[in-house]
Formats: structure tokens, sequence, C-alpha cells
């Protein structure tokens, strides 16, 4: 049985997936790690490359090349940090596409839910709560796992089940340390 609800999961997940990226990549003409990183920046503006690359899961020479394209197409701009440290920041037309962006991501999650009641929706923020927190067990990265998130529509009202496995996992790692 579990290797059906498994498959069925798979199945939704990937068609989900493809539903949001398609939408995110054309509401803003950028690549899908394009999308996550204007996303990324808008919550943590004045990345440096390498850690805006880890953010969205890319190495550091694939995140230059990804800012480069954010830069040619007028989306962020590189400033000069403390040291060797390059900044990113979002331009005003960045800022205008992280909005797009974030509407096109979730037009298709909400028609997807559609196909819910209120009741059963419920139940699956429930759910999704669950295996998420599950996930960041696995995963171990809230900045990765959340890359594409509106956050204020997920803190609203309600506790973040990522950012709250992350604060556990970060006080059980002090609570070792002062051992």
């Amino acid at each position: 049985m579990h290797e059906r609800l498994a498959n069925l999961l798979g199945a939704t997940s990937l068609a989900v997936t493809d539903l949001v990226l398609a939408e995110i990549t054309g509401s803003a003409e950028v690549s899908a790690s394009g999308a996550a990183a204007l996303v990324v920046l808008a919550h943590a503006p004045g990345l440096g490359v390498t850690e805006l690359g880890r953010r969205v899961g890319l190495t550091q020479s694939a995140a230059a090349r990804m800012v480069d394209g954010l830069q040619a197409a007028g989306l962020a701009d590189r400033r000069p940090g403390s040291g060797r440290v390059v900044r990113v920041h979002l331009t005003p037309e960045g800022e205008q596409a992280v909005g797009r962006l974030l509407s096109a991501r979730g037009a298709p999650l909400t028609g997807v839910l559609g196909a819910l009641d209120a009741a059963e929706r419920e139940t699956l923020a429930a759910l999704l709560g669950k295996l998420l927190a599950a996930l960041y067990e696995r995963i171990g990265d809230a900045d990765l796992m959340c890359r594409l998130c509106d956050r204020h529509c997920c803190t609203a009202g309600a506790v973040c089940p990522v950012g709250q496995a992350d604060r556990e996992a970060q006080a059980a790692t002090l609570g070792e340390g002062a051992r």
C-alpha cells in the first residue's frame, strides 16, 4: 500500500512542480534558478554570489553565470562589499519580477487546491507541515527548501513548518554545544 501512495505522491509532486516552473519561468523570462535567486534576494538582499548560489542549489561558478544573466536582464546588480565580496541586489525591475513570480507560482497551486473542499485543505495543510518538517531533517537547509516560497503567506497567522524545524535543529545544536 505504501508503494502506491509513494507513487501517487511522486506523480503529484512532479505534476505540480511542472505547472509551477512553467508559470514562474514564463512570468519573468528567467530560468528556474534565476527565479529562485530573485525570490531569495527579495528576502535577503545583498547576499554574496557564493551564498546566493548555495541558497538556490548552484555551485559558485554556476551562480556567477546566473547573476550575469540576471544583471544582463536588468533584474539584479552587483555592488562591492567588504574585501573581495560582491553583493547582489535586486533592481526595481527585479523587485517587480518577484511580485510576478510569486503570483505566477501561486496561481497553479491555488488551482490544484481547488479540487479539495475546505476541510480537506485544512487536513492537507497539517499533513504537508508534517512532511516538510521531516524533509528538513533530511535536507537540513531551510534556505534551500524555501527558495521559491512566498514567506509572507506562509507565516501570516501560522508558523512555517520549515522555519520551526530549523529553529528546533539550531536549538538542539546549541544545547549539545553547552554540554
